[in-house]
């Protein structure tokens, strides 16, 4: 069960760089990628890039509080199947969170990051009251 629930770990590490695609294409079809000042330009992105930009910060954001819940899981000595499962759960709604983002489905994408951090929060959650 510990590998199943690092192996979630490992998959939410590359989500951050899976985000830079869709990104990376916003930012070439502005007028190229500008790797001098890729954030500035990544600020002025509108529409679909600027969404884009968004997915690819929280997914940082989610990384660490996702991260800090495995390893808590892991020092608990609480990894267990409920804990695996939970981890596949943050790892589709991160998934589903992308694709509501780049297509501008807001309610949605705000209900899917809720049952991420849900799942990252019950795992912490259960390790520290198990």
């Amino acid at each position: 069960m510990l590998s199943s629930l690092l192996v979630t770990l490992f998959i939410a590490m590359l989500l951050p760089f899976l985000a830079k695609a869709p990104l990376a294409f916003a930012m070439q079809k502005a007028g190229g990628y500008d790797n001098n000042n890729p954030r500035e330009q990544q600020a002025a992105l509108k529409g679909f890039g600027q969404r884009a930009n968004a997915a690819h910060y929280n997914s940082f954001e989610a990384l660490i509080i996702y991260g800090c819940a495995v390893l808590t899981a892991i020092a608990m000595n609480a990894v267990d199947n409920t804990s695996v499962i939970l981890g596949w759960v943050f790892i589709a709604s991160r998934l589903v969170y992308f694709l509501c983002y780049w297509f501008d489905y807001a309610t949605p994408r705000s209900t899917v990051w809720l049952v991420g951090m849900i799942a990252a929060f019950t795992i912490a959650g259960r390790a520290l009251l198990g």
